[in-house]
């Protein structure tokens, strides 16, 4: 179990199931898959280069042989993320999903244990944001304000599924709850935090447009370009002018008539 030994420490039967895990995924590396889908993601990637319905295959087994409670899937995510291995993550978050209805307050814990220390990509964090926090608020296990909490995070990805996690709440709360959710984040500096932000607002800008509108205009001079470009993608095209601020090139003096705006390429967060 070379790949844990320098990031945690697992009970015996921990070490058991993970020892399987293991040894399946060397059984079915592909190296030449794991080349492939690095391309698509730009904070690391580090894969045995499994397809989802190998690890699928593998949660099944798992499930049936060591029939584990969901308290023990919940701490078995930590050990699982640490490796750094992409499987290894996606595998924590199958695991869990294939249980959602039995999930309490210690998948709560354990999941933003993770998201502060040990998630490190795109991929994961919305699995996590989409598939599991939502049933969370939906059973009552967690709430609104202890996603606040969440904000604070040093972590990147631990804010970000706290923005995105929102989206399950668009047509269950007022939108006005929802935008002072996000507020605190809105000069985030970080990317992926932008545009988590820049997603929820879109989506909410199909139920609420001119509750979005005015919220952009107040922080069109202050946050992001990429937030605003994220937000105003959709239902704005004939408005987005006036939510861009003027592109300065360092150094030079901008003429009051001309505007350089940033494009950016869309990502897979849709």
């Amino acid at each position: 179990m070379t790949l844990l030994l320098a990031r945690t420490k697992l009970t015996p039967r921990q070490a058991e199931i993970f020892s399987y895990c293991e040894s399946y995924f060397f059984a079915h590396e592909n190296p030449g898959l794991a080349y492939k889908n690095s391309r698509y993601n730009l904070e690391g990637y580090d894969a045995f280069g499994l397809a989802e319905y190998q690890i699928k295959e593998l949660r099944n087994h798992i499930l049936t042989i060591f029939q584990p409670s969901i308290t023990e899937l919940a701490e078995l995510a930590y050990p699982f993320f640490a490796t750094g291995k992409y499987e290894f993550g996606t595998l924590a978050i199958f695991l869990l999903k294939k249980h959602r209805p039995r999930f309490n307050r210690r998948v709560y814990e354990e999941i933003k244990l993770c998201l502060d220390e040990v998630v490190e990509n795109w991929t994961h964090s919305d699995l996590i944001a989409t598939k599991i926090t939502p049933v969370l608020l939906e059973l009552e296990i967690a709430s609104m304000e202890d996603f606040a909490t969440w904000l604070d995070s040093e972590s990147k990805w631990t804010r970000r599924v706290a923005v995105v996690t929102m989206l399950y709440q668009k047509e269950r709360l007022p939108v006005q709850e929802l935008l002072d959710f996000i507020s605190p984040l809105m000069q985030d500096q970080a990317r992926c935090v932008q545009q988590g932000i820049g997603w929820l607002l879109r989506e909410l800008s199909e139920l609420y447009p001119q509750e979005i509108e005015e919220f952009l205009t107040q922080y069109k001079d202050s946050a992001a370009p990429m937030l605003i470009q994220y937000a105003t993608g959709k239902n704005y095209k004939e408005k987005k002018n006036n939510f861009h601020k003027p592109y300065v090139k360092k150094g030079y003096q901008s003429h009051p008539n001309y505007h350089k705006k940033k494009r950016y390429k869309e990502t897979d967060d849709e």
